[in-house]
């Protein structure tokens, strides 16, 4: 890892494994099996915003009752303004809504942290982050996404790591509290690259519930991520 993979971001690094990748069978216990993560990540998808239908409100709601980590939502929706706030109140510990989705992204980030939530915004990977930076003071997380939204599985796009610099930069010279997530394609030889240009938060699917061991493998990620 280079020297740069070493800073505090890189020290810090924080795993939210995909629940994507889960049996969906067996929710509850499937999370029981990332009890060493930081988070879970929950992908929430309309089959509108992107070609894909998966999890709701009711079942998040569930979820948080029963998760022995953090709900991280990361919303894949079509009119997130009506819709992100209802998981804010089912207690999610953040809210991730795409930034090609919301009408008022101010407001909307506003009321989910009056909310409790930390409020994201997430980017396509065609979506440049240069007119996001003025708005870093409004949220606590950016996401940029490291695969085209919708599905499990996909190959890191390595060329997103110009962008993760860019945000990393802007982030750290304007003061501002907001973590710096990416998400697919994160193995541990991506995550190094990804840790390297500056991302701090790190959502890993088939890379860890694809193993036997779903603990180790989050461990180590974050050792790939830390650089040891």
């Amino acid at each position: 890892m280079t020297e740069s993979a070493t800073t505090p971001a890189a020290r810090h690094a924080r795993i939210h494994p995909s629940i994507l990748s889960a049996d969906f069978a067996n929710l509850e216990a499937e999370l029981g099996r990332i009890a060493d993560a930081d988070s879970v990540h929950v992908d929430i998808m309309d089959n509108h915003f992107v070609p894909n239908l998966t999890l709701g409100l009711p079942v998040v709601q569930r979820l948080q009752q029963v998760s022995p980590i953090p709900l991280d939502v990361h919303l894949m929706i079509a009119d997130p303004d009506r819709w992100a706030p209802g998981y804010a109140e089912a207690g999610a510990a953040s809210v991730t809504f795409h930034a090609e989705a919301a009408t008022a992204p101010v407001r909307l980030a506003r009321e989910l942290r009056s909310l409790g939530a930390r409020a994201g915004v997430a980017l396509r990977p065609a979506t440049p982050v240069e007119p996001w930076l003025d708005l870093l003071a409004e949220i606590d997380l950016l996401l940029v996404m490291t695969v085209e939204p919708g599905f499990g599985g996909q190959a890191f796009l390595d060329v997103m790591l110009p962008k993760l610099r860019r945000a990393r930069a802007a982030i750290d010279g304007s003061g501002a509290e907001v973590a710096l997530q990416v998400d697919g394609g994160v193995t541990t030889e991506t995550i190094v690259a990804a840790a390297d240009a500056g991302a701090d938060v790190f959502v890993a699917g088939s890379s860890v519930y694809g193993a036997a061991d779903a603990a180790a493998a989050i461990a180590g990620l974050r050792g790939a991520a830390r650089g040891r």
